[in-house]
């Protein structure tokens, strides 16, 4: 199982790597105010890649902080209802 998850591995990359050799030529974005950006393609790609993944975990913060605050609720909670109840007692011997 570890070596084909390598070798998709290898085969991603190798295709990643052919994808940024072949995407070399340089683009312009035209930014606001008459600015412009020239790069590479596979740079500009990179870039909004790399955007978009951090805009994505940064959405998933506030659900990931909502969810601990309700664990740790529920925690307290279960600690409180042991507390409450009365341990069980033995069966009676015959």
């Amino acid at each position: 199982m570890t070596a084909l998850t390598w070798a998709i591995r290898l085969i991603i990359f190798f295709f990643l790597v052919v994808f940024a050799v072949q995407n070399t030529a340089p683009v312009t974005l035209k930014l606001f105010l008459g600015q412009s950006w020239e790069e590479p393609l596979v740079i500009v790609l990179l870039v909004f890649f790399a955007g978009g993944a951090v805009i994505g975990a940064l959405s998933l913060v506030g659900a990931l902080y909502r969810q601990r605050r309700e664990i740790t609720r529920l925690k307290k909670q279960l600690g409180e209802m042991a507390r409450q109840t009365p341990p069980e007692l033995p069966p009676p011997a015959a």
